[in-house]
């Protein structure tokens, strides 16, 4: 990619049938990589306090941290459209609130988006955010940062009554602003009549093929998930038991004493050894 990508960009491959891509990833060099397959969207996921912290939610994800890591991948995706998630509290309490910290995503992170996971409570902000020329993805669907509420996650919109819902749902956010939208863990079907309905980009996260994207997050396609994966993950290579054998190598080579060898060390310039051993044996 020779220049960055932009929303018109997004919104014109949706026009064109075109799939787009996307992938959420956390660090530096992952985004390095990801850019260099040419993957249109990254978005900087408040998942990272699961997959780098090893918290059991995403609640624990603060600001300063999802700041810190959206500047890390601009850094290693200067091209891609970069995506930051809103942690847990930081767009609930005030719209002035969420209007500060969304900034902070654009100026120091160099976020082009922000996500936020969306009820029809969160209208205003929408509005609020796209009047202060803040783009915004709404997420529906599953909303992880709800955990505490529902309990544990199931399939939306599997019902007629729960479907109709969250179309007009998506149908409102898209009429308050919303530049895109990211729908979790959905029927398929239902997940096809809103990309079908609304002129926005609409990315599928496990809600089927009829989204004008796809998006997984980085260690569930490079199988290093811990514990079984969702339904709709797909891991395309098994990194995972790939970098437990490389740590164990090292390990076994460091005690046999085999690593580091000569060729991974550094090493004195000619004849300074005998000058240093000289100098060794006439002190005191």
């Amino acid at each position: 990619m020779n220049s960055r990508i932009t929303i018109s960009d997004l919104v014109k491959a949706k026009r064109e049938g075109r799939a787009l891509t996307a992938v959420s990833c956390y660090d530096y060099t992952t985004a390095r990589l990801v850019a260099q397959a040419e993957v249109d969207i990254i978005l900087v996921g408040d998942s990272a306090a699961q997959l780098m912290l090893g918290y059991d939610s995403t609640l624990p994800a603060t600001m300063d941290l999802m700041v810190t890591l959206t500047a890390a991948v601009r850094r290693g995706a200067p091209n891609a459209y970069l995506i930051a998630d809103m942690p847990f509290l930081s767009y609930h309490i005030s719209e002035a609130e969420a209007l500060r910290n969304a900034g902070r995503f654009l100026v120091k992170g160099g976020a082009q988006m922000v996500k936020i996971e969306t009820t029809g409570a969160h209208l205003e902000t929408v509005r609020a955010l796209r009047a202060a020329g803040i783009a915004v993805m709404a997420h529906i669907g599953i909303r992880p940062q709800r955990i505490s509420t529902i309990g544990r996650f199931r399939a939306e919109a599997t019902t007629a009554e729960i479907a109709m819902e969250l179309i007009g749902l998506a149908e409102q956010m898209v009429s308050a602003g919303a530049g895109a939208l990211l729908i979790e863990g959905t029927a398929a079907e239902v997940s096809q009549i809103i990309t079908e309905r609304v002129e926005v980009p609409v990315i599928s996260c496990g809600s089927g093929p009829g989204c004008d994207g796809q998006i997984l997050v980085a260690p569930d396609i490079l199988g290093l998930s811990e514990g079984k994966p969702p339904k709709f993950a797909k891991a395309y290579t098994d990194l995972g038991s790939q970098t437990l054998e490389a740590f164990r190598s090292y390990s076994e080579e460091v005690k046999s004493r085999r690593f580091p060898d000569a060729d991974h060390s550094y090493h004195m310039k000619a004849g300074e050894l005998q000058r240093l051993q000289d100098m060794l044996s006439r002190k005191p």
